[in-house]
């Protein structure tokens, strides 16, 4: 765990640096995609964004994952394959990285973050672009 100093813009500037970005994504799309099929189904998204981002703790019910599972793939799932290609769950990692920005707002706030945490990779990226 890491202890930083974080506000939106740590995470939109993160966000708006298209080639770093990217690759962030790539690297996430291909450790969530256990079968290397090029798409993540639901249970690859389950157990995959639970490393960096969870969805959910033992106290929360399973039907509360499963329903933000179901609106996840409702809003994100363009093609309504049933599962999510790079360029969707792309989409995903922008939104959640925006909703996380407007949570933090633009007062710097402290964190105790996990190594992998999406928060913590924007902070990296922010110490390296701004040293």
């Amino acid at each position: 765990m890491n202890i930083a100093v974080v506000n939106s813009s740590t995470v939109t500037e993160f966000v708006e640096d298209l080639a770093t970005f990217d690759n962030f994504v790539n690297i996430q799309f291909s450790m969530v995609d256990q079968n290397s099929d090029g798409l993540l189904s639901r249970d690859e998204i389950r157990g995959g964004l639970g490393r960096f981002m969870p969805l959910g703790s033992q106290s929360q019910p399973q039907e509360e994952i499963e329903s933000m599972l179901g609106s996840i793939f409702e809003r994100f799932d363009e093609d309504q394959k049933g599962a999510l290609d790079l360029k969707e769950f792309k989409s995903l990692m922008v939104e959640i990285m925006h909703a996380l920005a407007r949570g933090i707002g633009g007062s710097p706030i402290t964190a105790v973050l996990e190594q992998d945490s999406l928060l913590m990779k924007a902070v990296q990226h922010e110490l390296a672009t701004h040293p």
